[in-house]
């Protein structure tokens, strides 16, 4: 865990860098405007939609009077804008993540490996329809279980752990990717993710529960309707910082891991060094080692 702790610190200390302050700004600048444009068109439409829709549904109906009726009318005012915001936060939080992969992580990767791993080569593992494919399955994948969990969510307990950890498991697939997409092979970012799944694991489900702090202040946006529009490039704006320092987060660990697995596979490739044995000590009048000589005869031997 030092080496996650030791990631985190110098992620953060990349999150105020001049540079990553103004790209963060980009997926704000698209995101932010595209979601003003549909809130201040859109709000008030979609909560008197919700409440119309509750309020039509035989099922829903008699529940709906009776807790509006238990709360002295309070309940019909929430209901709308809360409904809204749980289905609006989902597609923020994927689009926010979506937008810092594609507009931001080979910035980041580059950023980090000029700085860091600057002898690090570059097997170039992964190419961008492969990423591609990656995050789009990864993310129809986590949707996916988030609409079979909604039911869960009506358990205070497992509201509170659904949906960070499915948001973990997202932003450690995407983010784990494109971290290593350019230095790694395919074969070692496999190795990389097998031999340090619960870190990375851990790094995802951390910055999971960072990405759905900002829902907090979305339930309490909701009371104030008016503000609604005007407060939701801001929720945008916190979302990308969130990812901008996941993708920091995953690419400093990331290298790190790749970094140390090709230190430990030359060690292992290296050839044993060979040691000469020592030379036979020579006999009294004979040759020297090493002189090459031998004598052409036997001298003779002088009989009495």
């Amino acid at each position: 865990m030092s080496k996650v702790l030791d990631a985190f610190w110098r992620a953060l200390g990349y999150c105020l860098l001049p540079r990553v302050i103004f790209l963060s700004l980009l997926p704000v600048l698209l995101l932010g405007s595209l979601a003003f444009g549909l809130a201040w068109f859109f709000w008030e439409p979609a909560i008197e939609g919700v409440r119309q829709f509750m309020l039509d549904t035989p099922l829903l109906a008699p529940v709906t009077e009776w807790i509006d009726q238990f709360t002295g009318g309070v309940f019909r005012n929430v209901i709308g804008p809360l409904i809204v915001v749980v289905l609006a936060v989902p597609v923020m939080i994927v689009a926010s993540l979506l937008l810092v992969s594609v507009f931001m992580g080979s910035t980041v990767v580059n950023l980090v490996a000029r700085r860091r791993f600057e002898m690090l080569e570059r097997q170039h593992g992964g190419r961008w329809w492969q990423a591609l494919w990656w995050s789009l399955g990864s993310t129809v994948f986590a949707l996916a279980v988030l609409v079979v969990s909604l039911p869960l969510w009506v358990i205070p307990p497992l509201a509170l752990l659904v949906p960070p950890l499915v948001w973990g498991w997202l932003t450690y697939r995407v983010m784990v990717y494109d971290a290593l997409a350019d230095h790694a092979t395919h074969d070692e970012r496999l190795a990389v993710m097998r031999r340090h799944r619960t870190p990375l694991l851990v790094i995802g489900i951390v910055s999971g529960y960072l990405g759905a702090a900002p829902s907090l202040i979305w339930a309490m946006g909701a009371l104030a309707l008016p503000m609604m529009p005007l407060l939701i490039p801001v929720f945008v704006w916190l979302y990308t910082l969130v990812f901008v320092l996941a993708a920091l987060w995953f690419t400093h660990y990331g290298l790190a891991a790749l970094d140390e697995l090709r230190r430990e596979q030359a060690v292992e490739v290296l050839p044993p060094v060979v040691t000469p044995a020592p030379a036979a000590p020579a006999l009294p009048g004979g040759p020297t080692a090493g002189s090459g000589s031998v004598p052409d005869s036997i001298p003779p031997i002088a009989l009495p």
